[in-house]
């Protein structure tokens, strides 16, 4: 068996050359997913993007984001996938079967209860992803946020299905 120290040496080597694995694993599988076809310089390709980019930007992340529940956070992305779906078929009958004069483009004003700064993101992020919404500003006191809808007949109906779909869950998510 190794000694103490000779695991506390591994850890540190993991640590400087891994600084963040699941990053690493996302971003090997995404540039798989980018290529379209697998081969074996590709998977190279891939590790070595996923090895080099975290590691370059190691130091803009001080601290692992904090996320009470993984499980969790893998439901919310499946929801934002099909949300994005969902959206993109919703704004292509809007595109084709409305004029744009029936269209009721709003700026909505979202008040916000998220605090932690990767949830606002993660928000900002997915409202954003999703056909039809485009996050635009933060409130300086970090309270509230902008968002252009490109037809929201209802504001409140909107701001409503935003903050329980998405903010509501992410609460439960990050502390």
């Amino acid at each position: 068996m190794g000694s103490k120290t000779e695991v506390l040496d591994k850890r540190t080597f993991m640590q400087r050359w891994l600084p963040h694995p699941l990053l690493t694993v996302v971003l090997i599988m995404l540039w798989m997913l980018l290529l379209n076809a697998f081969s074996v310089g590709g998977f190279v390709m891939g590790a070595l993007l996923g090895i080099v980019i975290p590691r370059v930007t190691s130091n803009f992340w001080p601290e692992r984001p904090p996320i009470q529940a993984y499980g969790k956070a893998l439901a919310y992305m499946g929801l934002v996938l099909w949300d994005v779906v969902v959206a993109n078929l919703h704004v292509t009958r809007l595109i084709l079967f409305r004029r744009a004069d029936q269209l009721q483009v709003r700026w909505v004003t979202l008040p916000i209860e998220l605090r932690s700064p990767e949830a606002i993101t993660v928000l900002a992020g997915t409202i954003t992803m999703t056909p039809g919404t485009v996050s635009c500003d933060l409130s300086a006191d970090g309270h509230s946020l902008l968002v252009h809808c490109l037809d929201a007949p209802d504001v409140e109906e909107a701001v409503r299905q935003m903050k329980e779909r998405y903010e509501a869950r992410l609460k439960e998510i990050f502390p």
